[in-house]
């Protein structure tokens, strides 16, 4: 079998300020953190868990909520940072029952097998009424292999999470058909390893003339004008545990 160019196309996001145009995926990044942070500031309260914070890229956000009174985060395993509070795996959280006002878990749940378990350890941990924020993409090439399981709808979320027994309050698409299409242009250039003259010129344009930048540019304002979610890269989703 063919081996194929391995790239770090899901990088460890520490700072969503550090996230500029000439960033290989800005388009990617532009549209979720904007969409996060709606969610976020309308909707976090209380105590809130971070389920797969890793660095903690939104910690900001809450800290700087006058309605979050406490914010930390469990993974699977520490960062050099230090910055996870409690370390396990996502399905067996130990938390007591009903303890949390907040739940966010982003772009985690598609690297776990049994999604559902995660949502009905999140289900079990929010008081009534209690808030789930999540996000996982609907494009993305394979990444964090070999736990990479899922990519999910509009409709796959909304499915998933009823079931469980959460009320959907909102689902925000990031990025359009332009937004989307250009993110994949630079993943294939990213990916690109043959030799030949004509693809070892294009690397040279995207990558050391700064040509991302100028996708990242054009797409982005293309996006703006003529926005189409139907091939959009993420879903951020707001969800509440329903009161029974």
């Amino acid at each position: 079998m063919k081996s194929h160019k391995t790239i770090q196309i899901d990088p460890v996001l520490k700072d969503i300020s550090k996230i500029k145009k000439g960033n290989r995926l800005f388009l990617h990044y532009y549209s979720l953190n904007k969409s996060l942070t709606e969610a976020i500031q309308q909707y976090a309260k209380g105590i809130v868990l971070d389920i797969g914070c890793g660095y903690k890229p939104y910690k900001s956000l809450f800290i700087n909520n006058q309605n979050v009174s406490t914010y930390y985060g469990c993974d699977i395993s520490q960062t050099p940072s230090n910055t996870v509070d409690i370390i396990c795996d996502a399905t067996k959280i130990p938390l007591p029952d009903q303890s949390i006002n907040t739940i966010l878990c982003t772009q985690v749940i598609e690297h776990i097998y049994d999604h559902q378990a995660v949502l009905k350890e999140a289900y079990r941990l929010l008081t009534s009424n209690g808030m789930i924020i999540i996000s996982a993409p609907l494009y993305w090439p394979v990444h964090g292999e070999p736990h990479d399981f899922f990519r999910f709808t509009r409709f796959g979320f909304q499915r998933i999470l009823t079931d469980t027994g959460f009320d959907i309050l909102k689902i925000l698409e990031n990025g359009g058909s332009w937004a989307t299409a250009g993110q994949a242009l630079i993943h294939a250039c990213d990916f690109s390893s043959k030799r030949t003259f004509f693809f070892r010129l294009a690397r040279f344009l995207f990558f050391r003339l700064r040509m991302v930048w100028l996708v990242n540019a054009l797409c982005h304002w293309m996006d703006k004008k003529d926005h189409n979610p139907v091939n959009t890269m993420n879903y951020v989703v707001v969800a509440r545990k329903s009161v029974l």
